[in-house]
């Protein structure tokens, strides 16, 4: 049994991820935080509280399971490697300077950061790659996200991952990428990819990715209708990700994708 710890274990993903390891069979509860509800917690009967250093002290974790905010994910990068334990980091809207932080701390602990734990989405990120590249220059590419009206960071964290390898396999950079039209902008640049943001109602995540041709569309889209495939993906990427040597992975490495050159 894999001695696993919840972080933000009250929220939308944390409800979600204590019912998933309490069904596995293979995964064991032993502890779980959740900032300024940790009362709600006792039902659990397992150590918890608002702080990840004192649970882990008490629980003789593994693994964490993170979904809670790129800051908050931060700190807790920092508390697993303090205590030898790998993570799972579900959180998104990490800046350079965070990210840059999480890999400091996967220098002493395996790391998994991914901006999407879904397998169904990382498999359509990767078909979005290989798109690209077929494809070429010859089309105008562009991304589109919608979620429900809570979520807080923008572009989601999968669309800019869409982004970021769709851009490396076009053979373009960030300066490509284009998040707001307003105005008169003008005629659409040739090497420009759009990343575009709906937010409202209780949508789960939708991520599509165009690719506009003369005379043709191809769309890829991925829509999520629970949260449990997020869920499924990250116990996933506990139990790839225990017992492995320190490092920053991704999805990608969890389900064994070959790295690009």
């Amino acid at each position: 049994m894999i001695r696993t710890v919840l972080t933000g274990a009250t929220g939308r993903m944390g409800a979600t991820l204590q019912r998933l390891v309490h069904d596995a069979p293979d995964l064991e509860l032993v502890g779980a935080t959740a900032r300024g509800q940790a009362a709600q917690l006792g039902s659990l009967g397992v150590p918890a509280g608002d702080d990840l250093g004192r649970v882990l002290d008490a629980a003789r974790a593994q693994v964490v399971i993170d979904f809670t905010s790129a800051e908050a994910s931060v700190t807790h990068a920092r508390q697993c490697a303090e205590r030898g334990v790998a993570l799972v980091i579900g959180s998104t809207g990490f800046t350079p300077e965070a990210r840059a932080e999480v890999a400091r701390s996967a220098a002493s602990i395996p790391v998994v950061l991914a901006p999407n734990t879904s397998v169904g989405v990382n498999v359509v990120i990767r078909m979005a790659a290989e798109l690209a590249r077929v494809l070429g220059d010859g089309y105008d590419v562009e991304v589109l996200e919608a979620h429900h009206r809570m979520k807080k960071d923008a572009p989601s964290g999968t669309a800019l991952k869409l982004a970021e390898v769709l851009a490396a396999a076009l053979g373009r950079g960030q300066e490509d990428l284009t998040f707001a039209r307003h105005g008169q902008v003008g005629a659409r640049p040739k090497k420009e990819i759009g990343v575009q943001t709906l937010r409202g109602g209780d949508v789960v995540g939708e991520h599509t990715v165009f690719f506009y041709g003369e005379g043709e569309r191809i769309e890829l889209t991925h829509r999520a209708t629970s949260r449990d495939q997020f869920g499924l993906g990250a116990l996933r990427a506990a139990r790839w990700v225990t017992g492995r040597a320190p490092g920053l992975y991704d999805m990608a490495d969890v389900l064994g994708f070959p790295r690009a050159t």
